[in-house]
């Protein structure tokens, strides 16, 4: 699918069909254009190469999606990819998208293979607005990075409050499933920094003005995409403090109660002891005074009471327990 909308001052905004020269538009200095394609079939992706004439090597990044984001300078025009993460909550934990962007002297092309909530929203405003393109190119494009970037705002939100159910959890009765979901956070966080890391780097040169195709009046601008990148990276680093020190409490409380279920029987085999001593005196093939004695049996069962009796008051006064 290809939606395709176009920019000039003496029409305004229009949004054109399926059957679009795309050579006339590239070729065309007072227009500008933004043409999104989802999904694009081969027919479709062969403008990139027909009319676009992109480089093969770009083409092919589009086609198979490139693991980590970045950014590249051709003659007369910019290759762009750029990541997003959604996260629902469940164990399958982030859904990553790819969005690859080339940057013209007059216009955007965008390619995803998965629809883009901010490219669709993108799309809505671009119905009502002309100003998203009639600022021009540098500021069409600065808009399609602040609206992915923003989307990371509702990642965040959704991994705060995975973080806050852990914490909640740890504190109650932990079990092992708290420390799956931990282990399964910090691996989502990771991977959340794996994708801000270059996409910051990235920001970075495009607010110091590094490539000609950016209007020099629009550094400012991708230098607070870069200051929100710097935001999110600071959330990243402070959710994985907090859950690893959920994973030291969570490892505190399992020891501690395995110690104390060690105390405990640590106890009861100190006060079973003398018991046993006493029981294996008597059993014994050896004729003991108390074998005469008609209260023999009971003096024996007064012993080790009294012997239980002392252990469990010396026990208390130590304060083992």
């Amino acid at each position: 699918m290809i939606r395709t909308y176009t920019y000039n001052p003496d029409v305004g905004i229009e949004k054109l069909g399926d059957d679009v020269d795309f050579a006339a538009l590239l070729a065309n200095p007072d227009t500008v254009f933004w043409v999104d394609m989802q999904s694009p079939s081969d027919v479709e992706s062969y403008a990139l190469t027909h009319d676009f004439k992109f480089h093969p090597l770009a083409i092919e990044d589009t086609i198979s999606e490139v693991p980590t984001p970045k950014i590249d300078n051709y003659d007369d025009y910019l290759f762009v990819v750029f990541k997003i993460a959604d996260y629902d909550g469940t164990a399958t934990g982030l859904n990553t998208k790819e969005v690859d962007i080339f940057v013209t002297k007059n216009g955007v092309v965008t390619i995803h293979r998965e629809p883009v909530r901010p490219i669709d929203v993108m799309e809505m405003r671009c119905e009502r607005d002309d100003r998203l393109l009639s600022r021009g190119v540098t500021f069409l494009f600065h808009s399609i990075i602040d609206y992915l970037t923003d989307h990371y705002n509702h990642t965040m939100e959704g991994l705060e409050d995975a973080v806050d159910v852990v914490e909640d959890e740890v504190f109650a009765e932990p079990d092992e499933s708290v420390m799956k979901d931990i282990f399964n956070l910090k691996r989502d966080l990771a991977q959340v920094k794996r994708l801000i890391t270059p996409q910051r780097e990235m920001l970075n040169r495009l607010s110091r003005g590094e490539y000609k195709l950016i209007d020099p009046e629009t550094n400012i601008y991708f230098r607070d995409i870069f200051d929100h990148l710097n935001r999110v990276n600071d959330l990243v680093d402070s959710y994985r403090d907090t859950l690893t020190a959920a994973l030291e409490v969570y490892f505190s409380t399992v020891s501690s109660d395995t110690n104390e279920i060690i105390k405990i029987l640590t106890i009861f085999s100190a006060i079973m002891l003398p018991l046993t001593f006493i029981v294996g005196l008597y059993g014994m093939n050896v004729k003991m005074p108390e074998f005469e004695w008609e209260h023999g049996y009971l003096f024996v069962w007064c012993v080790m009471i009294t012997v239980v009796g002392a252990m469990f008051l010396f026990i208390k006064k130590r304060k083992w327990f």
